[in-house]
């Protein structure tokens, strides 16, 4: 008898082995994946391809957090998991690519360039990170990884896709990797999306208005997500200003601490 408490007791010491959950895990991994293909990729010289993996790893992020939430699937796991695999999609694979393609034939300002990327979005993760439990839902606080990979991804795109070369291709993805870089860093806000409720009705317009976007997309899509993302990242910088000289403006945004 009392060897058989002996076992409940070191049984119940034992630390319980806690599973994961597999489906947003299934979409993080789906992200890491294509922005390791992006870097093996570029390494080929097969850039046009390298963007469209960076896009698709956005989509991905993009699933896996919505799908945890909709499926009470939410773990510290999946958080930490996701959080490294956005350093290698959205911060390493878009500095890799574009130093590849553009940088690499600039010396020590092509390398300081994608360096500045990279650490950018480094810095950009981990303040996301410490800051999720106080920040604003509605608001990001500086240019968001996925959005600044896509900025680069896009304008890659485009170059490859209009066969555009020589010094003002490389002057350009140099100032472009150098905006996504700083803006990542910054304290501007930019507008999350997050507070749009799926599951709540909207107007027939807003369904229409949908279809019209991708059509439009369909059109060109490098040139249309370059510009996209393009104006996202600038709207950071248009909403600061208009915070700046418009202070008593109803619709002003409090100031970032």
């Amino acid at each position: 008898m009392p060897d058989s408490l002996d076992n409940e007791e070191v049984q119940a010491a034992r630390p319980r082995r806690r599973g994961i959950y597999l489906l947003p895990n299934l979409f993080t991994t789906g992200a890491l994946f294509c922005g390791f293909f992006a870097i093996v990729q570029a390494m080929n010289g097969r850039f046009e391809q390298a963007a469209v993996a960076i896009f698709i790893a956005m989509i991905l992020d993009g699933l896996d957090g919505r799908v945890a939430r909709m499926t009470n699937t939410q773990s510290a796991f999946g958080a930490e998991y996701d959080s490294l695999s956005d350093m290698v999609s959205f911060g390493a694979a878009p500095a890799l690519v574009v130093y590849a393609y553009a940088l690499k034939d600039m010396g020590k300002l092509g390398w300081i360039a994608a360096f500045v990327y990279c650490a950018g979005a480094a810095l950009r993760l981990a303040r996301f990170n410490t800051m999720l439990a106080i920040q604003d839902k509605r608001w990001f606080l500086g240019l968001p990884s996925p959005a600044a990979a896509a900025l680069l991804a896009g304008y890659i795109w485009v170059a490859v896709d209009n066969r555009l070369a020589g010094d003002v291709c490389r002057w350009c993805a140099w100032g472009i990797t150098l905006f996504a870089g700083l803006s990542m860093i910054t304290t501007f806000r930019y507008y999350s999306g997050k507070d749009i409720n799926l599951k709540k009705s909207v107007p027939f317009v807003m369904i229409v208005g949908v279809a019209l976007a991708f059509s439009l997309v369909s059109l060109d899509p490098p040139i249309v997500l370059f510009v996209l993302f393009l104006g996202y990242g600038v709207s950071g910088y248009v909403m600061y200003l208009k915070r700046r000289f418009f202070p008593y403006r109803r619709d002003r945004l409090p100031d970032a601490e």
